[in-house]
């Protein structure tokens, strides 16, 4: 009796699992179009915006950023390109390396960063900074486990939450 009991148990426990990882994708998907809608860019694009628009001088390397980001260098310039053809951004040759080339943000990509809603990476990081220092590692570890149970331990993964368009080989 006792093991029919616990199969029921873990199998509720099963589907609050799934519940929370849907919820939890939705939200990222339904965050994603709503970017979009409101912005015209997708997260990754935001997230470039945001780095320039918090240095001092609006400008960094293509390389900077894909490493800030953790992205590789072809994924970047996939960005900056889509962000250059918003006119969101410029690309300049270095000042103090002609061979070097800076991507600036324009006054147009400021107003697109005070535009922009709250990025959920952003709500998730005060919330998180809230919880107390042994709940931070739990969520941590319980995180891993989690993908580690869907076999993406050795998928590469950027600090931005998107659905998706982020490749690093």
């Amino acid at each position: 009796m006792r093991s029919c009991r616990m199969s029921l148990e873990s199998s509720e426990r099963i589907d609050e699992c799934l519940i929370a990882l849907r919820r939890t994708l939705r939200a990222i998907s339904l965050f994603d179009r709503e970017l979009a809608h409101s912005t015209g860019v997708t997260p990754a694009q935001l997230r470039v915006l945001q780095i320039l628009n918090y240095k001092r001088d609006g400008s960094e390397t293509p390389k900077a950023l894909a490493n800030q980001m953790g992205i590789a260098q072809a994924t970047i310039t996939a960005i900056v390109d889509k962000l250059e053809a918003f006119g969101l951004i410029a690309r300049q040759r270095s000042e103090t390396d002609r061979r070097k080339m800076n991507v600036v943000i324009t006054e147009k990509g400021r107003q697109h960063v005070r535009d922009a809603p709250d990025a959920l990476q952003q709500r998730f990081v005060r919330a998180f900074d809230r919880m107390q220092s042994w709940e931070q590692a739990q969520l941590v570890a319980s995180l891993e486990r989690v993908a580690s149970m869907l076999d993406a331990d050795d998928i590469d993964a950027s600090p931005v939450l998107t659905a998706g368009e982020f490749q690093k080989p």
